[in-house]
């Protein structure tokens, strides 16, 4: 039976996207492999140490993994989360859509996975299932060639970027398995956008109209979310907008852990700083393209606004601890109107304790 993504080619074609120039050193990777493997967790142990979160999951674990394999872990993941989406696709076609267009689907879904396989240097897998191997699961992955490869650009000290990487990783898996209730959370902020997705074809021919009017007004109709945040309805928005305030304070709270969790350890943390950030500001092309129509160019400006966020509480709401009540429940994350305007947050939370 065809689907509406034919799932087989994206694999493949993400596949062949994601080998070229994909640095294979065996000696090199097993021995990246060995570091993680003892760094991931000693990372974790730094990271509860500073931040209070600490995993209720027992020891954090390391995989690591070439781009097929990161590709792999995606689709299935993928599979898994569209799949309501994908079932009104092939109800709205009286069954199984055409082969055609499920090919072209899958098309599509391989090539944005296969250029995201070239730039992800680690990932934390959040997603637990009940009918996978749970020592599959709950992992901490990371892509060696692309981090071979950063770090022989670069000419990063690899025991000290492999350790800092780390610690921004562990400190997601932190996130998710120190605070109890945040993993359901956002799982089921997910499971609601998919749910309400409307495939009318008529939505997208509004999205075209909506894009053609906000370019003659000089606005730029990608900025707040790419493709995705265009095409989503009035109550996918309103979801999609609590997603936007969790996950910069998820990125921005990452970034500034993996820096403090490591002083006095990590002694190039603000060269490794410096060097992702103009990579990430420096795309172009092609790569700037794709970035904006996935929405990642969202997300990579999530890191910024979260960081920013986090040093506005601490200096006018009495310090670091002062975080914490972010944790306390989900009606006590910052919405993204609260990420772009802290002293919103603040009043709303010390009105809540008060």
């Amino acid at each position: 039976m065809s689907s509406a993504v034919d799932w087989a080619l994206a694999e493949r074609v993400a596949i062949k996207i994601a080998t070229r120039g994909e640095v294979v050193d065996d000696y090199a990777l097993a021995k990246m492999s060995e570091d993680f493997e003892h760094m991931t967790p000693r990372a974790e142990k730094l990271v509860g140490e500073e931040t209070g979160l600490w995993s209720l999951q027992g020891e954090a674990r390391s995989r690591l993994v070439g781009r097929p394999d990161w590709i792999r872990a995606n689709i299935a993941s993928f599979q898994r989360l569209l799949a309501p989406v994908v079932g009104k696709l092939d109800d709205m076609s009286d069954g199984p859509v055409s082969k055609v267009a499920g090919r072209f689907a899958g098309a599509e879904v391989g090539a944005v996975l296969g250029w995201m396989s070239t730039r992800v240097l680690g990932q934390y897998d959040l997603l637990l299932t009940e009918d996978e191997n749970p020592e599959d699961q709950d992992m901490v992955y990371y892509v060696g060639p692309n981090v071979l490869a950063l770090e022989r650009r670069n000419g990063f000290r690899g025991d000290q970027f492999r350790l800092w990487l780390a610690l921004h990783e562990t400190t997601h898996r932190a996130q998710f398995t120190g605070v109890p209730w945040l993993r359901d959370y956002f799982v089921s902020l997910v499971n609601e956008t998919l749910d309400n997705v409307d495939p009318d074809p008529g939505r997208f021919l509004a999205v075209a109209k909506e894009v053609v009017e906000a370019k003659r007004n000089g606005e730029d109709p990608m900025a707040n979310g790419g493709l995705p945040a265009l095409i989503a309805g009035p109550e996918q928005k309103l979801v999609l907008d609590k997603i936007a305030g969790m996950m910069s304070l998820l990125e921005g709270h990452g970034d500034v852990t993996m820096d403090r969790a490591g002083i006095g350890i990590v002694t190039d943390a603000e060269h490794f700083a410096s060097t992702l950030r103009t990579r990430r500001e420096s795309a172009k092309g092609l790569t700037r393209i794709v970035q904006r129509l996935v929405g990642l160019e969202a997300k990579l400006n999530q890191y910024a606004a979260g960081e920013a966020f986090i040093a506005y509480v601490e200096e006018n709401g009495g310090g670091k601890h002062v975080l914490d009540h972010a944790w306390s429940s989900a009606d006590s994350l910052p919405t993204i109107e609260e990420i772009r305007e802290p002293q919103l947050w603040l009043d709303r939370t010390a009105a809540r304790a008060a």
